[in-house]
């Protein structure tokens, strides 16, 4: 037992989990060394900024700094957080149906050495605005919704903070899973049949409590401001209609860039529960999130790939004649479809019941629009991919064999 213990807090350490926080950044910094000053005031001032239109002109007017007086990890991540969300509002300040073609060089040089350094691409990534952008009112307090504040705010007031810390905290509870797979991966290679029941468990806790905790986005976002407001500053410049040509990065590449924006699709958790159930998706939607995983950090992205090289896990359950252990595999798959499938209903409200409203009252040209109306933030057809995720996960359940 202490081997094994062991064996799972330097797996934890390997692949940059927190027991109690996930794939959180633990305590995350919230300011830079002052000569990154500009960086940070309009980053803090970034919603009016764009509401006042004088964000483009403020960054034109920037200097080129170099990012090598960055010099820890933690630096690194605000440094990335708020370069993004200052790309973001730069691309994006007029509307959608305006956006910039080309990121100056005093935002897209400096970004993109940042982002070398981390292996992240130049985008705000689900990895800054969720999982690197937070900090507690009361630092002595509980991590719950009421005492956690966005570090950098995007244009969409109180449905902007209650997105991002909604999706922290279904993230936080995802950490009881992370837990549980490494016990999965470490238990497995001995056969320890009751030690992957357990592993199984506290995924299958894991996922219940995310669901459970999903629900509070009803709370806290107003579907209306999510969908004409704040989904336009989190979309990105590939397979996006808006910026079909991509986005010149001044100073970086002579050629257009195609990243896409921030997504759900970028959560390592949830792959991470993917490939250790062995769920096997298939065609464009496992393409699509295989090529998310670029946007994830590389010490997340290697736990997947690391789960996903193992021995199937599935086929494992299915040579042995163990009935508790099926129950703890299908009990697993089945609260990650229910999670799947509460997604399904959210993405619903939150995008598509807002956008056939807009497109039936005919949109202006700023706010609420229609183009993005069918595709998610980072570029998928949404629904399709969203059903197409969920029944890979339903088709992964083992039914019970027949008596002849």
């Amino acid at each position: 037992m202490e081997t094994q213990k062991r064996d799972t807090l330097q797996a934890l350490q390997a692949f940059d989990i927190s027991e109690k926080l996930g794939f959180l950044l633990e305590e995350p910094l919230t300011d830079l060394p002052d000569y990154y000053r500009v960086w940070m005031d309009l980053a803090n001032n970034l919603t009016h900024l764009i509401e006042s239109h004088e964000l483009r002109d403020l960054v034109d007017e920037m200097p080129v700094l170099s990012p090598h007086l960055l010099s820890n990890h933690r630096e690194l991540r605000l440094a990335h957080l708020a370069l993004g969300f200052i790309s973001m509002g730069y691309v994006w300040q007029e509307g959608q149906h305006s956006p910039a073609q080309i990121l100056p060089k005093s935002l897209a040089l400096p970004y993109w050495m940042v982002s070398r350094r981390l292996g992240l691409p130049p985008i705000a990534t689900y990895a800054d605005s969720v999982l690197a952008n937070w900090k507690l009112k009361d630092p002595e307090g509980d991590m719950e919704i009421g005492n956690i504040d966005l570090i950098l705010s995007l244009p969409g007031g109180e449905s902007c903070r209650g997105f991002f810390v909604v999706s922290l905290l279904v993230e936080m509870d995802a950490s009881l899973g992370l837990m549980g797979v490494v016990e999965v991966m470490h238990t497995m290679e001995i056969s320890d049949l009751v030690g992957i029941q357990r592993g199984l468990n506290k995924v299958t806790e894991s996922l219940k409590k995310m669901k459970e905790t999903f629900k509070l986005m009803h709370e806290h976002v107003d579907p209306t401001v999510f969908h004409g407001t704040l989904r336009i500053f989190v979309s990105g410049w590939r397979d996006n209609p808006m910026l079909p040509n991509g986005l010149l990065y001044e100073g970086v590449s002579n050629e257009p860039i195609f990243l896409s924006g921030g997504s759900a699709a970028q959560s390592s958790a949830i792959q991470c529960f993917d490939a250790l159930l062995s769920i096997e998706q298939e065609g464009e939607t496992g393409a699509f999130l295989t090529r998310m995983r670029d946007y994830m950090p590389p010490v997340h992205r290697q736990l997947i790939e690391t789960l996903t090289a193992l021995p199937s896990l599935r086929d494992f359950i299915l040579s042995c004649s163990s009935s508790d252990l099926r129950q703890a595999y299908n009990s697993c798959v089945t609260a990650l479809v229910d999670l799947r499938s509460y997604h399904l209903s959210a993405v619903t409200k939150y995008i598509i019941v807002p956008g056939n409203n807009a497109r039936a009252m005919g949109c202006p040209l700023r706010g609420v629009g229609t183009a993005l109306n069918d595709k998610g933030t980072g570029g998928s057809d949404l629904m399709a991919f969203l059903k197409s995720a969920r029944d890979a996960a339903q088709n992964a359940l083992i039914l019970e064999r027949s008596s002849v």
